[in-house]
């Protein structure tokens, strides 16, 4: 018996119940994010929210659940069907696998230390791009086509000066991993000397998640819902739970890279402070995300196009090239 549950056993399944454990906190938080968003929305526009289905409207997202999974998940006849039911899929496993680089506390997280953390999520990132073009082509649909290639295109930019953004972290932190780079923040986050990167790497993060003033892809006045016009039941709920997890993963990598992670006031003397400060850094940016959508209205896909290519990047050239012109210095001196 001692020889099966062997120390490196023992390590794979504190491994294996931390991941579970993360990610169930990921969906549930998605989800209560259904009702944040219409409440905090009602909030900032003088009028009420959810407030029948149970406690402060708290029932709403149950009863919001449990119509989407009675509800017929229809396919059209003409779409292509192994595509079609390979997108929702694409999307909510990219996003849901982002959450291993993260590290929640000094001590909870899948793989905070791998040493290629950022890296791999901007490879998940692009992954993510596929489960949108397969869901906007597979549909054989106008709209849905239209808003594929929006969103191909708007994403694949994006990702670019989100990727130039964060090399200034990972070159004043000599390292790619994210737990390495929390560690690194300890005297001063990153938000101090990395602003401008932390501005691209915000506005790319937006684009990313498909979230209001960059939501072109689904533009409803435009194209109907976009990539997911034709989709119904539980494969409509995946894409729709799938930019919800979006954002609840670029929020907490935006705490990780520039305000210090799990880092804040006596959590070195009061270790159980570190899951409170990640938690209330995350939700304010989450909270952000919503104000957004309530605040801005929507540019054409042109100007968003233009607003990438002629101000993020050199906003996040920029940036890179003060980062290392200072590392140099630095060593120089």
């Amino acid at each position: 018996m001692s020889a099966l549950f062997t120390p490196q056993v023992i390590a794979a399944l504190i491994a294996m119940v931390k991941a579970i454990v993360i990610l169930l906190g990921v969906v549930i938080l998605a989800a209560m994010l259904i009702w944040v968003e219409r409440r905090l929305l009602g909030v900032w526009q003088d009028r009420y929210g959810p407030n029948r289905v149970g406690p402060f409207g708290l029932g709403q997202v149950v009863a919001d659940m449990i119509k989407i999974f009675f509800k017929e998940d229809w396919m059209p006849p003409f779409v292509d069907k192994p595509t079609f039911v390979i997108a929702p899929m694409v999307a909510m496993t990219t996003m849901m696998l982002g959450f291993v680089l993260v590290p929640v506390t000094p001590t909870w997280g899948v793989a905070p230390h791998l040493n290629v953390g950022i890296l791999l999520f901007f490879a998940l990132a692009g992954l993510a791009v596929y489960a949108v073009m397969l869901g906007g082509l597979s549909s054989n649909s106008k709209y849905a086509l239209l808003g594929g290639l929006r969103s191909a295109a708007q994403m694949l930019s994006y990702e670019v000066f989100m990727g130039v953004a964060a090399m200034g972290v990972v070159m004043c932190t000599g390292s790619f991993t994210l737990a390495d780079i929390v560690d690194a923040q300890k005297g001063c986050w990153f938000i101090v000397p990395q602003f401008l990167g932390f501005c691209t790497f915000s506005l790319a993060a937006i684009a990313t998640t498909h979230r209001h003033p960059f939501d072109l892809p689904e533009a409803e006045q435009e194209l109907a819902a976009g990539y997911h016009t034709e989709y119904s039941g539980m494969k409509f709920g995946m894409f729709f739970v799938a930019e919800y997890v979006g954002v609840v993963l670029v929020s907490a990598l935006l705490t990780t890279l520039y305000f210090g992670g799990w880092r804040g006031p006596f959590v070195d003397q009061l270790p159980w402070l570190a899951f409170p400060y990640f938690f209330v850094k995350t939700s304010i940016f989450i909270m952000l995300f919503i104000l957004l959508r309530g605040a801005l209205p929507r540019p054409r896909y042109d100007q968003v196009m233009d607003g990438g290519w002629k101000f993020c990047l050199p906003l996040a050239l920029l940036n890179l090239l003060g980062t290392g012109a200072y590392l140099l210095w630095k060593q120089g001196g």
